[in-house]
This record gives C-alpha cells, sequence and structure tokens, in this order.
C-alpha cells in the first residue's frame, strides 16, 4: 500500500492487515515494548481544516514511532496563496518522508499522491474520512471479536463519515444500514460502490428501519467545518434523526454506539445514551492513535 486516500482505494486484506498492526501496536505501547519503525524518518501535517484529535494522534504516534511530525498550516504555505498543489508535492517529497493532510477537497489530496512521490495519508476531507473508519473497524473487533454476522448503522447525514463507513463495513463483511434525509445522502461513487453489495446494504429515511437489530450504531455531527451558514437548517432536517432511547431499543440488546467526536449531546445523540457508552466511545477515540500508527508503518516504511 503506498497512500492511504480513501476506503474504496483498500482491499479487504489490506483493512484487516492495518487492523492485525494496530491491534499489535497498541499491545506494544500498553506493554512498553519500543516500535521505532519509522525511526528517523519525518512526517509533513498539512491541515487545512483544524482537528484536536487528529493533530495529536499523528504527532504522539510519530514520536512513538521514533519518527518526526511537523506541522503545517495554511500560514505555512504557498499551496494557499496560489502555489500549484503540484509543485507543493514536488518540493515536499524532497524534504519529508510522508503527507497527512487534512483538507476540503478530496481531488487535492489525489494530486498530492499523483505529483509527489512520497507517501500521501488522507487526515479528512469533505468526501471521505479513512483513518477515522480504520479506528471504528479496531473498535468493534476489540468489543465483538469479529465483524462476521455483524449489522453496522448509520444514522444523520451522509457525508465523509458516512461515505467511509460504507464502504469499510462492507468490506470487512458487515451488514451497513443508513438513515438520512433524502436531501443528505451519502456520495453517489459510494452508493455505485454499495450496490454490489445489495443483500447487504440498505438506506431509508427512517432511523428506527435502519437501526433495528443493529450491533453497532454509529452518528456524527449534523453541522461539520464550513457548513456553520446552514446550522439552523441542517437542524430541521436532522430533527429525528438522533439516537435515543427508543433508537437503542429497537437495536440489540449489547448494541454498541460510536461517535467521532466532537459530539453535541442532545443533538445527534442524548446525554443519557453518550454517557452509556462512553468507553466504547473514548476507545474508539484512542483507537485513532494506534490505527493511524499502523497506516504510517505500512505506507512509509519501506
Amino acid at each position: 500500500m503506498k497512500h492511504l486516500l480513501k476506503m474504496l482505494d483498500m482491499s479487504k486484506d489490506e483493512i484487516i492487515d492495518i487492523l492485525n498492526l494496530a491491534d499489535q501496536l497498541k499491545y506494544e505501547l500498553k506493554n512498553g515494548i519500543p516500535h521505532p519503525h519509522l525511526k528517523g524518518k519525518t512526517l509533513g501535517m498539512i491541515f487545512q481544516k483544524s482537528s484536536t484529535r487528529t493533530r495529536v494522534s499523528f504527532e504522539t504516534g510519530m514520536y512513538q514511532l521514533g519518527g518526526q511530525a511537523l506541522f503545517l498550516s495554511n500560514r505555512d504555505l504557498q499551496i494557499g496563496r496560489g502555489e500549484p498543489v503540484q509543485d507543493t508535492a514536488r518540493v515536499l517529497s524532497r524534504y519529508l518522508d510522508g503527507i497527512m493532510i487534512r483538507t476540503f477537497e478530496q481531488k487535492e489530496v489525489e494530486d498530492l499522491a499523483e505529483y509527489g512521490s512520497i507517501p500521501i495519508i488522507n487526515g479528512l476531507t469533505d468526501f471521505c474520512h479513512p483513518c477515522q473508519v480504520l479506528a471504528d473497524l479496531m473498535t468493534i473487533r476489540e468489543f465483538k471479536g469479529t465483524f462476521d454476522g455483524l449489522k453496522m448503522c448509520y444514522i444523520g447525514d451522509g457525508n465523509n463519515m458516512a461515505n467511509s463507513l460504507i464502504v469499510g463495513g462492507l468490506k470487512v463483511g458487515m451488514s451497513v444500514s443508513i438513515a438520512c434525509p433524502k436531501d443528505y445522502q451519502p456520495d453517489q461513487q459510494v452508493l455505485d460502490f454499495a450496490e454490489q453489495y445489495c443483500d447487504k446494504f440498505s438506506m431509508t429515511d427512517v432511523p428506527l428501519e435502519a437501526a433495528k437489530d443493529a450491533d453497532v450504531l454509529f452518528t456524527d455531527v449534523w453541522t461539520s467545518m464550513g457548513e456553520e451558514a446552514e446550522t439552523e437548517k441542517r437542524k430541521i432536517a436532522f430533527a429525528g434523526y438522533q439516537i435515543n432511547d427508543d433508537i437503542m431499543a429497537v437495536a440489540k440488546p449489547d448494541a454498541m454506539v460510536q461517535h467521532c467526536l466532537p459530539a453535541h449531546r442532545e443533538e445527534e445523540i442524548t446525554e443519557k445514551v453518550f454517557e452509556a457508552h462512553a468507553d466504547e466511545i473514548f476507545e474508539e477515540a484512542e483507537n485513532r492513535l494506534h490505527a493511524q500508527k499502523a497506516v504510517m508503518v505500512r505506507v512509509m516504511c519501506k
């Protein structure tokens, strides 16, 4: 695997390999076993969207792997002032061993991979969030032991999280159900992919229908960065798309709840449900560190 650009690019074997390595790295960290796989290597971290979890987990992960992480904001780069992305990619490829980018357009990530000569890791775009979903899958397997026979349900905006969860969940063998308003459905490219899993994928605008017998329930904020102007419109559109007691009542009795954070309690999820599943949610947050370390090792350790 040369890059991590989107879940659509990954095979089931590549996903499982990342998860297995993440489990191993987590075990080694918890038991004080050094694992300096990236000693002497430098990761450039480009942030055009800010994030507490992404920056801290990648920076800490590189340190634990023996490498160095370099934070690059819009103020530090000419890419935000008119320099073509292909020039930035070719220059940074001569300084760094890898790039993680958190930005808006998926094309920017794809262009860095096309024109650069070093591994590119997608830290989030408007289209997808592969690092988060790898951590999600890691957490599901930790708590459930397997993906076989599980049903994943996502309720809310058909956004980058929904896109990546659909692809990741189906590729590892889970059934996936989505509940979202008709005007906020996942990307058509993802829905086209899901057509080949017609026996395992369903989409509806009725949350209770999607959540029936679910083993894992996911949600996300209703308004992401860049959508603040539509906040009130979205709150109206997503009224009824909340993980609450009614949703939990139709899911499996031992259903997990996952949220990529930050959570807006009493909007997409109730305080009661969030706190009842806080251990699972914050284990999911921790697993961003371990899953991303596994990604960095696989793409940068050549």
